[in-house]
C-alpha cells in the first residue's frame, strides 16, 4: 500500500507543490520591514480553516529553532517550542533554495505515519530570513487532495492503454525477428560443413535488432505502463546506449555483407556499401557524443 502511495506522490508532487505553496504565498504576506509573529501565527490560522487535513502547522526562526507550540486538531502534537529543526530537511531546503518547497515523504516523529511538510521561508524588507513556516500534512490526505480529475484519470488510462498496446505490437515485432533468425541458424542444422556465412549474418541482424526492440518495448512498459519512474534516468540512459549500438552492430554486418556482395557480383554497386559505412560512421560519433555529454551533466549533479 505504502509504495502505492508514495508512487502517486510523485505523480502529482508538481500539483500538490502548487496547491501548497499557493496557500502559504496567499495567507503570510512577506518582505515586510519587520514580519511579526502575530501576523504569521492568524496567516496560519487561517490556512488551518481552509486546509481539509493536516498533521501540525508551525514556525521556526531564522536558525530553524520552533518558535510557537504547533497548531494541530489532536492535543498531543501541540508541543515544540523551542526545539532545533535546523537539520530537518524542511528547514535546510526552504532556506537554501529561498523558496516554498515540498519535501520528500518521511516517517512522522509524532505518529510514525509518512508525511510530506511544505514550508515557506518568510524574509524582512532587506533579504534577511526571519521565519520558516511549516505544515506537515500526511502523505496519504497529500494524494487524496491533489487527486486528477476524472478527466484526467481517464486520459491518463487511455495512454497507458495505448502504451500497452504499443508494446505488445513491438514485442510481436521483436519475437519474430528473433524466431526469424533462430529459423536461419538451425535451417541447415549443425554441420559445420553445410555452414553458410551468409545465413548466420543475417541471423545476427535479426537477432541483434529482436534486443534492441526488446530492450526499447521493457523501457516502455515499465516507464509508461507500470509507471516506475523513480530512479530512471540512469536506466534510460543505459537503455539508449543498448538500443543504438544494437542497431549499429546490425548495420555494421549488413554492410560488410554488402561490400563483400558488390566486391564479388557487382563492383559498380560497391559504392552503396561505402554509404552505409558512412552513415555507420556517423550513428558513431552521435553516439560517442551523447555518451560523453551525459557523462558531463552526470559529474556536474554528482558535484
Amino acid at each position: 500500500m505504502i509504495p502505492k502511495e508514495i508512487q502517486q506522490y510523485y505523480d502529482i508532487r508538481t500539483k500538490a507543490r502548487a496547491y501548497f505553496c499557493y496557500l502559504l504565498q496567499r495567507s503570510i504576506p512577506n518582505q515586510l520591514p519587520d514580519p511579526s509573529l502575530e501576523i504569521i501565527t492568524r496567516g496560519l490560522k487561517n490556512i488551518k480553516k481552509e486546509l481539509p487535513k493536516f498533521q501540525s502547522m508551525y514556525i521556526l526562526d531564522g536558525k530553524g529553532v520552533q518558535v510557537i507550540d504547533s497548531l494541530s486538531e489532536k492535543a498531543s502534537r501541540r508541543k515544540g517550542e523551542g526545539i532545533n529543526r535546523s537539520a530537518r530537511a524542511f528547514y535546510y531546503r526552504a532556506a537554501r533554495e529561498k523558496r516554498c518547497i515540498l519535501t520528500n515523504p518521511y516517517p512522522s516523529r509524532a505518529s510514525n505515519d509518512l508525511i510530506v511538510t511544505a514550508s515557506y521561508p518568510v524574509y524582512d524588507d532587506r533579504k534577511g530570513l526571519r521565519y520558516v513556516v511549516c505544515v506537515d500534512v500526511a502523505l496519504h490526505d497529500v494524494v487524496e487532495i491533489a487527486q486528477p480529475t476524472s478527466m484526467e484519470s481517464f486520459f491518463h488510462r487511455m495512454t497507458k492503454l495505448s502504451y500497452g498496446l504499443f508494446s505488445a505490437a513491438l514485442f510481436s515485432v521483436a519475437f519474430l525477428l528473433f524466431f526469424h533468425g533462430m529459423l536461419k541458424v538451425i535451417s541447415h542444422g549443425i554441420s559445420i560443413q553445410e555452414l553458410e556465412i551468409k545465413q548466420m549474418f543475417e541471423a545476427t541482424i535479426l537477432i541483434t535488432l529482436a534486443l534492441a526492440i526488446f530492450d526499447l518495448v521493457k523501457t516502455i512498459f515499465e516507464e509508461e505502463v507500470l509507471g516506475h519512474h523513480l530512479g530512471q534516468s540512469k536506466d534510460i540512459h543505459r537503455t539508449m546506449i543498448r538500443f543504438l549500438g544494437s542497431i549499429i552492430i546490425a548495420l555494421s554486418i549488413e554492410s560488410l555483407m554488402l561490400v563483400f556482395k558488390f566486391a564479388i557480383m557487382s563492383p559498380d554497386k560497391i559504392k552503396y556499401a561505402v554509404l552505409l559505412i558512412a552513415g555507420v560512421a556517423i550513428l558513431l560519433f552521435g553516439l560517442a557524443y551523447y555518451l560523453k555529454s551525459t557523462e558531463g551533466r552526470e559529474g556536474s549533479r554528482d558535484g
